[in-house]
Order: structure tokens, then C-alpha cells, then sequence
């Protein structure tokens, strides 16, 4: 798979297409993005997705959108899901006021593509003028077809990257794993920490995640730790540590490997939740504070004996 940051950094030839956000790549996303791949391997074409960074509706409405992936992960996760090329467009208040038919101008001299799968809701351009009709229409110009795909959904409605934020935001990260088909994940370089939990004899791991990505709500939680290509249990506090530093404004997210030893500093760590297991409290002591935290680590070994 190879990954653009721009639409101009691209010169292909009858490419096989389809246009989104696609955040979080997930099981809505992917009859589409199975039927864009089997078709361009039948008729010997790169598979190309055109996506966008910011989400377009964050800057359309001037409020922040966090993210279910990051670019790079976005791209790696359609990669694996056979796309050639994935090219992240940067979505800028100038793009959003070009006619659609300007736009698909741009695509069909950068990519010369010859089919265009969109979704059921899909529109682009100005004032979202370019729906499946008008892209239709422009293509009969252009020299290219479009094929509609419908909306995929499960016994709760149809799957979107909206609901899924909203899951994830809430803490319902089991739920948010069936409609991903993976579960959430963190990802990031461990940096140093105030040390407090390896003074206790319980060290974490501080992990600098991305912020522009969705943040599970303040909690507890049973998760899987990669380090290395190595799975280990983790329970994992996502908050402020009201214990110790009640007003800390942004989140941290510390991680408990089990049986892990060795200095783990510096190195990345992707962290996959499972399942909440409770609030984050604050104690009137250490000692009831540890005593919570060994009950966190046994529910978390019971939890993932069975994930």
C-alpha cells in the first residue's frame, strides 16, 4: 500500500475509486472498500481511496471532531484491507468551496479513473451539490461510472463512525469493537511519569497518545498492551488521578503491564481496550488506593483469560 498526503504528489492511470472520511475504517466502511478491491484486481486497477484530514465537518463547523484513527493508522488498517493507494487529502475551507465537477476535474487528471464507488449518503462540492446523481452525470462527461453501494447495519441501526465515538466517549468499548470489527486502540511513546507508581511497587506506563483522537471517558479498564509484537494484560487508568493531582486538565493515559519486566521508556505501546471495569476514584489513602488497584488487576486477568 502506498500513502499520499495530497492529491498532487499522485500520477496514476485507471484507477478504480472511492472518496471519504472512512475514520475508523470499520465494518460500515467495509463493503465498499471489499467491493472496490475486488473489482480493481478483476480489471487489473489500482484500488484507490481518497480520504481527508481534518474530518471535513470540523472544519465546516469550526468544532473540533476527535478522531477514531490517525491518518497513518487509517491507511494502514485500508492497506490490510486491500487498497493499492490511500491518498489523505488535507481538507482546507478553499477545498470545501470547490464545485464538484471542478473537483472530479482534479481527480480524473491526478488518478484517471475510470469507476467511482460512493456510499448511499455520499456528496461532495460545494454545498454537498455533488450527490450520486450529479456525480453521475459529470461522469458521463468525464468518462467514468458510478456505483452506489447501500448502507450496512446490524440489529442497532446502521454502523457509523459518529455512533462509534460515541461509544468509544462514553466507555462502551466492547460495544464499539463489534461495529469496528477490532478494538479501539491508543497508541504512543512511553514518556517519564511523576514515578509514583513504581514507588508503590505497581509501575505504569505514561503513553503520549494522540489527542486528536477519540479518549475513552475517564475510568478503569481491562486492556491489551502490544510492545515490541508482544501481548501483554493491561489494566489501564485513563483521568486525572484525583488521589494525587486533582487539577490535571488533560487526561493521561497510564497502563499496568502484567508480567512484564524491563524499562520500557521511549518505546511505543499500543493499548487495546477490552472492557470497563469502573470510575476513576479518589481515596482517602494510599493504602486504599492499592487495595482497589490489586482488585482492578485481578478482574483485569479474568476479563482477558476469556478476549
Amino acid at each position: 500500500m502506498q500513502h499520499y498526503r495530497s492529491l498532487e504528489e499522485v500520477s496514476i492511470q485507471n484507477a478504480w475509486l472511492t472518496v471519504g472520511v472512512f475514520d475508523g475504517a470499520h465494518r460500515g466502511h467495509r463493503e465498499i472498500i471489499r467491493r472496490l478491491a475486488e473489482g480493481a484486481r478483476a480489471n487489473h486497477a489500482p484500488a484507490v481511496l481518497l480520504t481527508f484530514d481534518p474530518h471535513p465537518a470540523s472544519v465546516l463547523s469550526g468544532r473540533e471532531i476527535k478522531c477514531l484513527t490517525t491518518p497513518e493508522e487509517r491507511a494502514e488498517l485500508l492497506g490490510s484491507l486491500g487498497v493499492d493507494v490511500v491518498i489523505t487529502q488535507p481538507f482546507t475551507p478553499d477545498l470545501a468551496s470547490v464545485s464538484a465537477r471542478e473537483y472530479m476535474l482534479r481527480l480524473k487528471k491526478h488518478l484517471g479513473f475510470t469507476r467511482l464507488l460512493i456510499g448511499y449518503d455520499f456528496a461532495l462540492g460545494k454545498g454537498r451539490e455533488g450527490n450520486a446523481n450529479r456525480l453521475a452525470e459529470i461522469g458521463r462527461e468525464l468518462g467514468y461510472e458510478v456505483e452506489v453501494i447501500s448502507a450496512v447495519g446490524d440489529e442497532s441501526g446502521v454502523i457509523s463512525s459518529t455512533e462509534i465515538r460515541k461509544l468509544v466517549s462514553t466507555g462502551s468499548v466492547s460495544e464499539a469493537a463489534k461495529l469496528l470489527g477490532y478494538r479501539y486502540a491508543l497508541s504512543g511513546a512511553v514518556i517519564h511519569g511523576d514515578g509514583r507508581g513504581r514507588r508503590i511497587n505497581i509501575p505504569t506506563a505514561n503513553i503520549d497518545y494522540p489527542k486528536q483522537k477519540t479518549i475513552p471517558v475517564n475510568g478503569i479498564y481491562a486492556c491489551w498492551a502490544m510492545v515490541d509484537n508482544k501481548k501483554f494484560m493491561a489494566a489501564t487508568n485513563i483521568g486525572f488521578n484525583p488521589t494525587f493531582t486533582p487539577d490535571k486538565k488533560i487526561p493521561s493515559l497510564e497502563a499496568h503491564l502484567l508480567d512484564f519486566n524491563g524499562d520500557i521508556y521511549g518505546r511505543q505501546v499500543k493499548i487495546e481496550f477490552v472492557s470497563r471495569l469502573r470510575d476513576e476514584l479518589k481515596f482517602n489513602s494510599v493504602e486504599a488506593l492499592l487495595g482497589q488497584i490489586w482488585d482492578d488487576i485481578k478482574k483485569t486477568r479474568e476479563i482477558l483469560a476469556h478476549s
